[in-house]
């Protein structure tokens, strides 16, 4: 007996750094694939009986742009961006077509990709939102500096981030605080939280607990939110290169946006059988 197509979940798994997805092409599908990516989300994020993933992307069809974006977390909710997923599926669409360059929509905008050569992919997370009411926050506050332990920097990438500059990142327990941080009251939406210490000129350690995902090796977003912070503090300058758990990624705050640069990974494709 032939199976009902509409019970077969094609998708892929990629990781930038180890910052993992499961990636669903839906585009021509009139969203049939893309309401059965989120049906079958929740089973395939457990990583001990479905795929495991830090998000799921979904790939659809965009008007003004080569392809558009949608995003969630491993615990169901919605996120408007993913810099490592927007930038391991840049690199495979530029690499199916033979092109350089590719635009991409979602909920923060049109980003551009390019391929940055030696491996590596570049993409335009666009402008940092630094008011308070765009990150957002729940008052009117310094974002440089938030009333509450640490200080810790507000920072809006299209989704809202939340910086400790500290002494050592490599002492810090992730698990202990970061659930308490995410949902801090001054976060309506919860937050990305990260930890970062100064390495050097121009050089940051960072380690992030993930809105929705918890701890992961990596975060592309929060890379660019913890630089743009570190230059606003003026600890760095406007390019910096950030070490997390998984890697390095270079991050260069320009006039025309965020630049995120690095590695990214096509690791399989498969079927997921509801």
């Amino acid at each position: 007996m032939q199976q009902d197509p509409r019970t077969i979940l094609p998708f892929m798994k990629m990781h930038g750094l180890g910052n993992d997805f499961v990636v669903v092409d839906a585009r021509g599908d009139a969203g049939g694939l893309a309401a059965l990516a989120e049906a079958a989300a929740p089973a395939m994020a457990d990583r001990q009986r479905g795929v495991g993933y830090d998000q799921l992307a979904v790939i659809e069809d965009a008007a003004g742009a080569d392809l558009a974006l949608r995003f969630l977390n491993a615990d169901g909710s919605p996120s408007a961006t993913c810099g490592n997923a927007t930038r391991c599926i840049a690199a495979w669409e530029m690499a199916r077509l033979g092109q350089g360059g590719l635009r991409l929509r979602t909920e923060r905008g049109v980003l551009e990709a390019v391929d940055a050569g030696d491996g590596l992919t570049s993409v335009n997370m666009g402008q940092p939102l630094l008011d308070w009411a765009e990150i957002p926050l729940v008052r009117a506050m310094d974002t440089l500096s938030l009333p509450i332990p640490g200080a810790p920097t507000a920072t809006g990438m299209g989704n809202p981030h939340c910086t400790f500059f500290v002494e050592d990142a490599e002492a810090v327990d992730l698990a202990a605080f970061g659930p308490e941080a995410e949902h801090d009251p001054l976060f309506p939406q919860r937050t990305n939280v990260q930890w970062a210490s100064l390495l050097g000129p121009d050089r940051l350690r960072m380690r992030v607990w993930e809105r929705g995902a918890g701890i992961t090796l990596a975060s592309g977003s929060s890379s660019c939110a913890v630089a743009v912070a570190a230059a606003r503090r003026g600890l760095t300058g406007r390019r910096a290169e950030v070490v997390l758990d998984g890697g390095t990624l270079v991050i260069d705050w320009r006039e025309d946006g965020v630049w995120m640069t690095g590695p990214t990974a096509h690791v399989f494709d498969g079927e997921w059988r509801l």
